[in-house]
Order: C-alpha cells, then structure tokens, then sequence
C-alpha cells in the first residue's frame, strides 16, 4: 500500500534537513495516485510528465528556504480554475476549460507548491454529503459506507487518504468543515474575503470563500498565510488586519459552550460524550468558560435554505438551469429551484433579519472572544443519507450553516471516536479575523508543538504582498492523521491501523 505524504511540516524539515528532493517526493505521490483511475476522489489529475517536469523545475531552480511551499503537493477542489485543466463543478455539461488560474491557486504556485489534481464534489458545491456528484460518492477514509462529507468531498479525502499534505476547498454552508469532521483532519474555514474567490464557481457568492484542508493546523495555517491576498478581480476580498496577524494566547481567551439545551445530537449519544470530552478538555486550556444560548446562531444558519439566500444560488446557474436541466443531478435541481419561491421583498426581509441576528451575536462577542460547536451533531453512512438526502443534509449543516452569514471564521479539529468508532470533531468559531487566534487555540487542543515565525513571506511579484505576516510552523513533526485522542483512549480498537497505516472503521452503529 503507498504510503502517506506527510504533513506540511514533516516535508519542509525533509527537504530542509533530510536531503529529499521533488523529484523523489513526487515518484511517491504518482505511487499514491496509482492505480485509483481518479476513483470518486478525483475528478482531473495532472499527467505524470507534468507533475515530474515541475518536480525537476523546483528541484534544479527552487529554493526551500525562500518558498515557503516548496514541493508540498496539493490538490484543488473543481470548482476552483486551474489554467489548461478543465473546471465541472461537478457537473460535466457545464465544464470548460480555464484560461488561468484562480488568484488563490496561483499564489500556491508560486510559493514553489506542487498541484497534483482536481477533486470531486457535491454537485455546484451544494450539499454537505458527498453523495451528490455525477463522478461517484467518496467514503470517508474510515470506510464502513460512511459518507465523506461535503461538498468539499475529495479534497479532504485525498488529504486524510496521505495522497496529499494539503488541499483547497469552498465553503459556503460548511463545506470545509463537515468533510474535516468525517475523514479525521482539520478544516480552517477563513474569514470571508481572506482568500480571494475570484476564479471560483460561484455558489452563493456573497457568502463564498476558498478553505483549507490539511492534517495538522499548523499546515493549514501556513497555507492561509501563504495564500491570501487582494486580487483586483475579486470585489470580495479583504485583508488581514495587522493587529490580528498575531494570535492571542489560549490562556487569555473566554470561552463560550453551548447551553445544554441548544444542542442536538439528533439521538447520538456518542457525539453527545465525545463533546463534553473536547469541552472538558478546552476548559483547561482557555482564562474562563461560560454557557451561551445558540438560538441566533441557529435562526441564522435556517436562512441559508429555508430563506431568500437560497435564491443567490441561481443568479449564476438559472441560465444553465433553465437550458439543461437534464444535466443536474435531481436533488441538486430539487434544491436550486427552492430560490424561485423568493422575490425582492423576500430578500430585503431575509436581509433585515440577519442585520438583527448579527446584532445579537455581536453582543455576545462582548461576553466571549471563542464559540465552541460539535461539527456535526451525528454522521450518516451512504445508504442512510440516500433514505433522506435533503432532511439529513440539513441535520449535518446545524452548526456550521450560520458561520458565514454572521461574517465568522472558524477551524475543525478531530475529536476522538465514540464508542461505536465514528469520528468525532468539534468546531471553533469566532468574529470575523480572529482566524490565526482560533488557529493557535485549535493546535492547542490538538496538542501540536508550534512556533510563530514573525518574518512575512512575499512570494512572486506584482504588488500584493502574499502570506504577509507570521506563519505558525510545527517545530516537530505532528502525526498524519492524528485524531487528537483524549489521553488513555484507544480508538483503535474500532479503527484498526491497517498494514499501510490507514484507518479502517469497523461497523455502522453510532
């Protein structure tokens, strides 16, 4: 069985100090990709010739020191352009072929990073199941049938599977959190406007942004950095304020929970106690704790397909819509034609609504500086979600369908397995640009050792300053895949490490 790749870390201290090379690295990718013929992970890879032909470039001109990405392979979700490769969405009739690359992608390159391919997904980035994609359904690395999540699915598959150390997703109702959740990674889901979405399909786009999935936050975070920048094609953007480039200290933050009774676990008890464990375990870490009602999040997060922004959807896709709607897969069209139900007055109510809902969790910023949410609140397998697609879906989506709406960011991080051996994850979530803050008390809980280099990285030329101000770098090696396992568990007695160091799930109870 191939290999895993690594963490961003573990091959920067590799090419740094061990003496490997892209050249090597990549033979180790391409025996990764083997045999897999795209599989549901992937809907385009780039040919072998091109990915050695870049391999011998970085290694014959490229500077470990200086690009801060050099030789980390990637993988981008398709709905973000590639230059010469073709972008579906997930959807093959609306393909074509782009002319160059999104910002976000370039930046990346730029940074001496490696793009192996394109990776499949929910159908226009609508769903949080990865069951909604005309190239197949993705499982979750645990297998035993559990869906992967999305519709971020391949990007965070191709991560955990060790294929490669990071990847791009979207995220507009969850996308880069609930895939993170399922297949034991992390998931950072930056502030809106940090990375640009110029270059990405639309699927709400005022709502839009680019995420990042990686094994330890500490990757995912020297890729945000990395990353972000102004582009003149995206009126989205926004930048980092210089104030919030440093993190705060975990022990100085107030904590807020959740109110026992504004939680749903939907029946499972076993996310229930994997919860209060993570939650347990952030007390020790964090100045002070305090119970929060989550009735505005929650009402926030209802307007994003139960109100008008469900008609934003449309203003890129009605066209298509209209001329092939045989092209969409029938739970997509189900769910996109909701929009025509809205009119403008709807959307100016909606609007208003959400200006209250704001207001009120921006009071409660006041009491608090970090939200901590279950991910999920249960997961599904393959066939449960095919008994109830958009009923379950909208289970998923309980605690992560308001972040965008309410202008948060937020990062997932694997919490342990329940007893019955389903992964588990819980969600830090804050205002707008506290991304590297979360980041910190996120690594915190994960146990990462890190360092924050306070060096900017300016990659490339041109007048954006890319990845400026610090980057937190692991200064050891974290674990591939770790699941962040509270001490004295042993979850691998319902997840066997197989031979190739790839987690098995055993069974289907929860």
């Amino acid at each position: 069985m191939p290999e895993r790749i690594g963490s961003v870390s573990e091959l920067r201290s590799a090419y740094l100090h061990a003496g490997l090379t892209p050249v090597e690295l990549v033979e180790r990718v391409l025996a990764g990709l083997a045999g897999r013929d795209g599989g549901p992970v992937w809907i385009s890879t780039l040919s072998a010739e091109h990915l050695r032909a870049r391999a011998e470039s970085l290694t014959r001109e490229g500077d470990p020191v200086t690009l801060p990405l050099y030789g980390i392979p990637f993988a981008v979700k398709d709905n973000i352009d590639v230059a010469g490769l073709v972008t579906t969405a997930g959807c093959p009739e609306f393909g074509y072929r782009a002319v160059e690359d999104a910002p976000v992608v370039r930046r990346l390159l730029d940074a001496g990073a490696l793009l192996v391919g394109k990776t499949n997904l929910d159908q226009f980035a609508t769903g949080l199941t990865g069951a909604r994609s005309p190239y197949g359904s993705c499982e979750s690395v645990f297998g035993g049938g559990l869906i992967s999540g999305g519709s971020s699915s391949g990007s965070a598959v191709a991560v955990a599977a060790g294929q490669v150390c990071f990847a791009l997703g979207t995220d507009t109702a969850g996308s880069g959190r609930v895939p993170a959740a399922l297949n034991g990674i992390v998931g950072l889901k930056p502030t809106r406007g940090l990375l640009s979405t110029a270059g990405v399909v639309p699927a709400c786009r005022s709502l839009d942004c680019v995420s990042v999935f990686a094994t330890d936050v500490a990757g995912a975070l020297a890729v945000l950095h990395t990353a972000r920048g102004i582009s003149a094609a995206d009126p989205w953007g926004r930048s980092l304020p210089a104030e919030r480039v440093v993190a705060r200290m975990p022990g100085t933050l107030r904590l807020g929970v959740p109110r026992a009774e504004d939680l749903e676990f939907f029946g499972d008890a076993g996310q229930a106690v994997r919860f209060a464990a993570g939650v347990q375990r952030l007390r020790a870490l964090v100045a002070r704790t305090r119970q929060v009602p989550l009735a505005a999040f929650t009402e926030a997060g209802d307007l994003l397909y139960q109100g008008p922004w469900v008609a934003e959807r449309l203003t890129g896709l009605d066209g298509f819509l209209r001329a092939h709607p045989e092209a969409v897969l029938p739970v997509t069209r189900a769910v996109l034609e909701t929009g025509r139900r809205y009119d403008a007055i709807d959307a100016f109510r909606g609007w208003h609504r959400l200006r209250e809902l704001r207001a009120r969790v921006d009071q409660l910023w006041q009491e608090i500086d970090v939200l901590v949410v279950p991910t999920v609140g249960t997961t599904f397998t393959l066939d449960e979600i095919a008994e109830d697609p958009i009923g379950r879906n909208a289970m998923l989506g309980r605690y992560t369908q308001f972040a965008n709406l309410l202008d948060l960011a937020a990062v997932t991080v694997p919490n342990g397995f329940t007893a019955a051996g389903r992964p588990a994850s819980l969600t830090l979530v804050g205002p707008a640009c506290t991304d590297t803050t979360l980041a910190r008390l996120a690594a915190a809980f994960g146990g990462e050792p890190t360092a924050v280099s306070t060096e900017p990285t300016v990659v490339g030329a041109g007048p954006t300053v890319v990845g400026a101000g610090p980057t937190v770098v692991g200064t050891e090696p974290a674990a591939v895949g770790s699941a962040f396992v509270e001490d004295g568990e042993q979850p691998l007695a319902a997840a066997q490490l197989t031979p190739g160091g790839e987690r098995g799930w055993a069974g289907s109870g929860r």
